[in-house]
Formats: C-alpha cells, structure tokens, sequence
C-alpha cells in the first residue's frame, strides 16, 4: 500500500509540473480599429515545445450543437520570434495554421471578422454565439477571436479587450491589472464578454451574487427591469435546488432592432448570453426573455455539474456528438418550465397549456417525429433536414423529460421524482466528474428502479408514439383530442388514491 501511495503522489506531482510547464498565453483584443475586424496579439510567458506547430481555430464550440470553421474568419495571420523575425507559416486547413520552428515563437499577429456582419456560404454562426463590433459596443466569444497551439488547451489565458473608452464591461470572468483571467481556453470560451454603453444591476439570491448587464441599441431595455421580472423566477429556481450550484451568475444581453442572423441564448457555466429583437418591452415580451432566461439558468446543473466525457474535455477540433442531449436540452427546457409553476410562478393551467399541450402540438406538427431524440444528437451538428429537426430537442426533449418524471414518482410511490433525482445527480456527480457516455442509462436504473431502463431505450434511444394519455392518468390528469386538433389537459374530478397521491406529488409547491 505504501508503495501504490508513493507512485501515486510522484504521478500527481509529475502531472503538476507538467501543466505547469505550459507558458501562459496573453491575448491583446482590439475592437477599436476596425468596425468589422478584431485586431488580434498574443504573446507567450515561455517556450512552446518543439511539437506545438499548430494553431487550432475551433471548429464549433460547447452547447451550439453546428459547425462553425472560425478559420474562415481569420486573415493576415503571422508568427515571429524574440528578435521580431517572422516565422514561416502555412495554414494547413480552414482552421488550423502550421507554425515553423514554435520552440522560437514569442508573439502571434493577426486579424479576424466578426461574425455578425461577415456573410459566409455555409455554416452561419448563431448570433449569441458570434462576434460583434460597431461604435458603441463590442461582443466577444472567445472561440470567435483567440485559439490555442495544438497540446496546450490547458494553458493558462490572460486577455486584455480593448474598447472605446468609458466603456463599461460584463463577463463572468475575473480581472486582475486590467487582464481577464482564464484558467484555460475552455473557461474563456465559457465566459463571453460584453462590453459598450451597458446598464447593470445586480443581487443576491441566497448568497449568490447575480448580475446583469444589457447593451439596447435604443436604450428600450434596462438591466434593473430585466432582473426585477426575473426576481420571482430566481427565488423559484433556488427553492427547486434547494442550494444554487454557484457563488455567482453572469447575464449578459445584447437587444438590437433588426438582428442580422439567428436570435437566441447560449449558456455557460457561470453566465448566460442573449441576443434578441429589440422590440417594445410589453409584458409579454418581458415574461418572454425571463421564460428563457429560466432555461439558460438552469444550465448550472446540466451541463456545468452533470455532464459526460464529451463536454468534460471538449474537441474543438472535430465536432463531437453525445447521446445525452435529451440530458442537457430537454431535461433543462422540463425543468425550467415546472420550476416556475412549482414556484408559484405560473398556475396549473399555465404550466399546461403552454409547457405541455403547446409542445406536444409542435412536435406532432412541425417536426419529423420519426427522428428519436438520439438521432437528433447524432445529427446536431450538420446541417440540411438535421438542422431542421434539432430544435425538437427543446420540445419532444422537455416532454420525454415530463413523462420520466412521472414514471419516477410512479415507481417510487410518490417519493422522488426527476426533480429529486437531478440533486442526486449533483450529489453523485458534479463539476469535474463526468458521467460516463455509454453507461448512463444503466447507472440511472441502479440509482432509480430497473423498471426505469425500458423507458430510456423506447423513447430516447427508439422511436415510439409518447403515452401522454397514459402518463397523465397517472396523476389524475384527463388529455383529450377534438376533430379540430385542439388538445386540452383537465384534472379529473375524480381520482383513486393512487392518482390523488401522484398527483399531489407531481404538483407539490416548493
């Protein structure tokens, strides 16, 4: 034993010196010379080993599910050593650059578009996941405008943006002597930034700091609306985990009257980011953006704390798929929508006219439902009918989640449901401990029931009708067809015991 203890601690502290070894990179991001470009430095604190000849540009990038190719971006691109003598460099595909001699590489210079006003043939970037640059603002993603030398992904990041000045900034990220601090090129991915003629505001909910900062092109929205509408959903959200995940959360909103490409929020591991139309702040519009923002929210569990190998230690290479996006999209859009009616946020009638009649409707109507929700991950990133079909995931998704949920309260007498076992999952779990990708159904079943396993293969893995009718009679909930189309979900006025003590399960206030 004291021999297996003392390899281990040489392999642990062999490990350490190892990342240790890699130079910590720092990034110069200027935003004020050119309105459609990003001038971009980076400059090395060490050597690069002899073998680090290529710098990556990403390929795609965590939770956007398409194909990006930030290569086709990027122009007058130049390495050079210590005397400022130019290296020979050859780009070897739309990504990836080849760097003579990187032993003798201390700065990188070169320049790349934004995303936002750059029109490409294929592929076009997600406008929440893109990049922006114009007078009075800046949106920086880092996949868009850094990259990393090949085996050196884990070096350590420090990134100055440059806007204009009384600029104010929003990001998750920490600074220190005017440098954002990265601990790798994955957390700087993780945490974009905004910057330009921003509101804020901020709070605490049960000891995490929550902020918000909104760029408005003409000044329609104000971060102090956006978090004082969001207020009831934060509290609802924290009662469903009992204890928020985090010390602090970022959200960051980007409102413009005519946006130039697809709208939407990406999430990340301490910040959300949004891109939306900058319509007129109606009610609807603001119970809207915070119906997203529960989503995006959410996503501090799945996919920060519960999350398989393929997300753990991403490919930014290669666009890579996992079976588990029913886990990270549809169980996050299910619980983002039960959470504000368990909150006392919305009513019953609410929460199934709209989070479940409305999405059985879309799925049985606009989307192919001969396409599992497996199949949906395995196509997620190209494009033609695949990119049709993806955004079921968020409506057969969040439905196949509901009916898991039932079936969970179902075989535990009303005990725990998916609720219950997604603070299991957390427990179990974690950030920096992955769930296996091909294991986890069989995991769930032993943590759960074996009578759960059938469930997973017959509605994630296969194709098969979804019981709504069945599922809802178990707790006491009556779904009817007309001729017309028309779906309607009522409670039954009379319940056995079984289905009253379901249903009181299913429908518990927090």
């Amino acid at each position: 034993m004291k021999s297996i203890v003392g390899s281990f601690i040489a392999l642990f502290l062999c490990t350490v010196l190892v990342a240790q070894d890699l130079p910590t990179v720092t990034y110069e991001i200027d935003a004020t010379q050119n309105l459609d470009t990003f001038a971009v430095s980076l400059s090395l604190d060490g050597k690069l080993d002899k073998s680090a000849t290529i710098f990556q540009f990403a390929s795609t990038a965590p939770g956007t599910y398409q194909t990006m190719n930030i290569g086709r971006y990027v122009s007058d691109f130049k390495a050079f050593d210590a005397k400022g003598k130019e290296l020979t460099v050859t780009k070897q595909s739309v990504n990836q650059f080849v760097i003579s001699k990187p032993q003798k590489l201390t700065r990188v210079t070169y320049l790349i578009a934004e995303t936002f006003d750059t029109q490409v043939d294929e592929y076009p970037i997600y406008l929440m996941c893109g990049s922006s640059i114009e007078n009075d603002h800046t949106l920086i993603n880092a996949h868009t405008v850094m990259g990393y030398f090949e085996g050196n992904q884990k070096s350590p990041i420090r990134m100055r943006a440059i806007g204009l000045d009384g600029w104010n900034e929003g990001t998750a990220l920490s600074k220190v002597d005017d440098y954002y601090i990265a601990d790798d090129f994955d957390h700087a991915v993780d945490s974009p930034i905004l910057m330009g003629n921003l509101t804020g505001a901020s709070t605490d909910v049960a000891g995490t700091k929550v902020e918000i900062y909104t760029y408005s092109a003409n000044d329609k929205y104000e971060s102090k609306i956006l978090l004082d509408n969001m207020a009831d959903m934060l509290e609802a959200t924290r009662k469903f985990l009992i204890t928020l995940p985090v010390d602090r959360y970022t959200f960051l909103y980007f409102f413009e009257p005519t946006p130039p490409g697809v709208t939407g929020a990406w999430e990340h591991s301490y910040s959300s980011e949004y891109v939306l139309a900058e319509d007129d702040p109606t009610p609807d519009k603001l119970r809207g953006i915070t119906d997203i923002a529960s989503h995006e929210f959410f996503h501090i569990v799945t996919p920060l704390n519960i999350h398989s190998e393929v997300v753990e230690s991403f490919n930014f290479v290669k666009p890579t798929t996992s079976v588990h996006l029913w886990l990270y999209e549809g169980v996050t859009e299910w619980a983002s929508n039960i959470i504000l009616f368990r909150g006392g946020v919305i009513d019953e009638d609410d929460y199934l006219t709209n989070a479940v009649v409305q999405k059985i409707l879309v799925d049985e109507r606009y989307f192919d439902t001969s396409w599992s929700l497996k199949k949906i991950s395995d196509e997620s990133f190209n494009g033609g009918e695949a990119a049709k079909q993806y955004g079921n995931i968020y409506y057969r998704g969040s439905l196949v989640a509901g009916l898991l949920d039932i079936k969970l309260l179902e075989l535990s007498d009303g005990e725990s449901g998916l609720r219950e076992l997604m603070l299991a999952l957390v427990k179990k779990y974690g950030k920096g401990n992955p769930i296996s990708e091909d294991t986890f159904f069989d995991d769930l079943a032993d943590m759960t029931s074996p009578e759960i396993r059938p469930f997973f293969d017959k509605y994630i893995l296969e194709v098969n009708p979804l019981p709504h009718e069945e599922y809802l009679a178990k707790i006491g909930l009556k779904l009817e067809r007309e001729e017309s189309g028309r779906i309607s979900i009522t409670k039954m006025e009379e319940m056995t015991d079984q289905q009253q003590k379901l249903y009181d399960a299913w429908s518990m206030r927090l």
